[in-house]
């Protein structure tokens, strides 16, 4: 993983918005016209990666332009799924009535797809082959050479989200559930680092699921499972080397009052378990700006490198550069060296096709500004 001993890289977090033909096939899942969806996917996969380089982003991606969401994609590269599962709504989104009408409004009209009802385990979990991972990590790959930027990376999902979201009805505990999909999930982490690009492993669940599937119990079970995750993920990492891994953790990337939200503190003692260099914390939204405070108790691990959230993807306004670099300024004090702080983005913009909370021109202008942020910055953090 690079960093700079110079200015302040930029990154963000993922998913990007696609098309609206693109979603309308992605929505159609297995009904799609497979011939046309694979074309829609390599136009916006281009599409998007041209407009990451055009704001001034350093390490990009392909987007998630070809997968329906961030981890239910798996669907179609593992045994084991059908049906539907009945996923528990946040704690916050039950406490507000009107809240909740209002969301759920957002996210069942047409060409959208539910991250509340995803299929199910229903049989043993295995990875069926790696041409599907293969087929995207060579797709970015084709398109890099010629363009200019620092690196690219490739997102997966922990198996600690899919045993949250896609319920289990076939392992006699979560705990096997989670152990299976990390077996199965470690060979397309390991595609994508054969493939030489960045593993980013996207893990809300080590945050997110203490106001989901354990909202209401006591705190010291919801840390029993993330504990258990982090070691199922350390497992499936055991041999992928640990700079070339970054980890994701987000309290759910939705505009909600958030109030059931476990705190930094709290679970900082799992995350810095993570056999991941770097750690993409979420650091603009109002409820977490403050917890880059954390660090002045806490370090990071030996040879870390934080990727701070410093965009809310879940707000149409455009931060202020000027905000950008405060906000970069105040992490680095903390941190105490700037050239282990990557400039990133608190979540995905498009984590769900057609689930879009930021109009798409103001995301890139958002990523703009982060990249501008960065700049300014980098002025002060390397005069």
């Amino acid at each position: 993983m690079q960093s700079s001993n110079t200015r302040i890289l930029t990154t963000h977090a993922g998913s990007l918005p696609r098309p609206p033909e693109l979603r309308r096939l992605l929505a159609q899942g297995d009904d799609a016209d497979n011939m046309a969806l694979s074309d829609a996917i390599e136009s916006a996969t281009v599409d998007v990666l041209d407009k990451q380089i055009k704001v001034g982003l350093d390490v990009v991606n392909d987007g998630e332009m070809g997968r329906e969401s961030f981890f239910t994609y798996v669907r179609y590269r593992m045994t084991g799924f059908g049906g539907h599962s009945d996923r528990r709504l946040m704690a916050d989104m039950t406490m507000y009535e009107g809240y909740r009408k209002k969301l759920l409004g957002m996210t069942t009209s047409a060409h959208r797809v539910s991250l509340m009802t995803a299929p199910k385990a229903v049989g043993d979990v295995h990875y069926r082959d790696t041409n599907a991972i293969d087929l995207e990590c060579a797709r970015l790959n084709n398109l890099l050479p010629g363009r200019t930027l620092v690196e690219a990376f490739m997102t997966a999902p922990s198996p600690g989200i899919i045993a949250a979201a896609m319920q289990n009805d076939h392992y006699p505990d979560i705990e096997s559930y989670i152990d299976a999909l990390a077996t199965a999930l470690s060979v397309e982490y390991h595609a994508i680092v054969d493939a030489g690009l960045l593993l980013q492993i996207d893990a809300p669940d080590l945050a997110m699921e203490r106001h989901a599937l354990f909202q209401g119990q006591p705190i010291e079970a919801f840390l029993a499972f993330a504990n258990c995750v982090m070691t199922a993920i350390n497992r499936a990492l055991a041999d992928i080397p640990r700079d070339r891994v970054r980890l994701h953790v987000c309290w759910g990337n939705y505009e909600g009052p958030h109030v059931f939200d476990v705190s930094l503190e709290e679970i900082w003692p799992t995350i810095a378990q993570a056999k991941a260099q770097g750690l993409l914390l979420s650091m603009a939204n109002p409820r977490h700006a403050h917890e880059y405070l954390c660090f002045e108790e806490f370090d990071l691990p030996k040879d870390g490198i934080l990727i701070a959230g410093v965009i809310d993807t879940t707000t149409n306004y455009v931060e202020h550069p000027r905000t950008v670099a405060d906000r970069i300024c105040r992490i680095a004090g903390t941190v105490g060296d700037p050239s282990r702080i990557i400039a990133g983005t608190d979540c995905g913009f498009e984590t769900a096709a057609g689930f879009v909370a930021v109009d798409e021109q103001i995301t890139w202008d958002k990523l703009e500004a982060l990249s501008e942020g960065a700049a300014l910055a980098s002025q002060t953090l390397f005069a």
